[in-house]
């Protein structure tokens, strides 16, 4: 029997394991919204991934998402009318209560939505502490990032890019735009931050950072999983006088939304 020796093609898609999602979460049924439904429904007839609920929350009962045609709707889909902070601060609450129920969650975040993983984590911090002052501040010290901007409620906004990137872009290790190995990611960039700020007497904790990695068919996901143990550790410093700060991000490898979070 003749051996087959010849290598294989690198051009073949590798076989993936199919991922199992408990409750998938998306922020906003407008064009973007819309179009990570669409792309999950893809995703979901290919056999690529698989979910108990997708819920999509927009304060608009008429939005995009409410009238995709019958073909673009994927199984277990349900539209949450209501404001962002006001779902959040439910949802995560109840899943606070319960970290294992909701293990296997996760949120597929907007490109255009305030920093909601931040203000559900200084909500928390107000209702544990109504003695002490929580705010969000400016960075006492700008990270080493070749874009950012400071916005007017505190959030900092950072990118490894300076030119436009495409919203499927999956941030792959050769990234498309210059055509090179893509050599930075911010998730440890910032655990890098945080080191160099301690380093210099700028105390500070975490960092908590929510990484919105690609999953499937072009759409990021964040881990609820990661949001509560933010939640928890943060919680740990009950007790402990002083200032304290906590930076908090989301972020991809190559975009993100970073807030300084303190307590008085």
């Amino acid at each position: 029997m003749a051996v087959d020796t010849s290598e294989p093609d690198p051009r073949r898609r590798t076989a993936r394991a199919v991922q199992r999602f408990d409750t998938i979460v998306v922020v906003g049924g407008g064009c973007y919204g819309r179009y990570y439904v669409r792309q999950l429904a893809r995703a979901e007839r290919a056999g690529a991934v698989v979910w108990s609920a997708l819920v999509v929350v927009d304060r608009d009962a008429a939005c995009a998402v409410a009238n995709l045609a019958p073909g673009d709707t994927p199984p277990g889909l349900r539209l949450e009318v209501a404001e962002w902070s006001v779902f959040f601060a439910r949802y995560l609450g109840q899943a606070a209560l319960d970290p294992e129920r909701s293990a296997g969650d996760a949120i597929v975040p907007s490109p255009l939505m305030p920093h909601l993983m931040a203000d559900w984590l200084s909500g928390r911090a107000r209702e544990r502490w109504p003695s002490r002052t929580i705010s969000a501040e400016p960075l006492a010290h700008a990270p080493d990032v070749p874009w950012q901007r400071a916005g007017d409620d505190g959030t900092h906004y950072v990118s490894y890019a300076e030119w436009m990137c495409p919203i499927n872009c999956i941030e792959p290790e050769r990234c498309p735009h210059t055509r090179g190995e893509r050599t930075w990611s911010l998730p440890p960039a910032m655990a890098r931050y945080v080191m160099a700020e301690r380093e210099a007497g700028r105390p500070m904790d975490g960092p908590f950072i929510f990484h919105c990695a690609h999953r499937a068919y072009g759409v990021g996901m964040i881990d609820v999983r990661d949001v509560l143990a933010a939640d928890r550790a943060i919680a740990a410093r009950d007790g402990a006088v002083g200032e304290l700060a906590f930076l908090v991000g989301t972020t991809s490898h190559c975009h993100g939304a970073l807030r300084r979070i303190v307590v008085r």
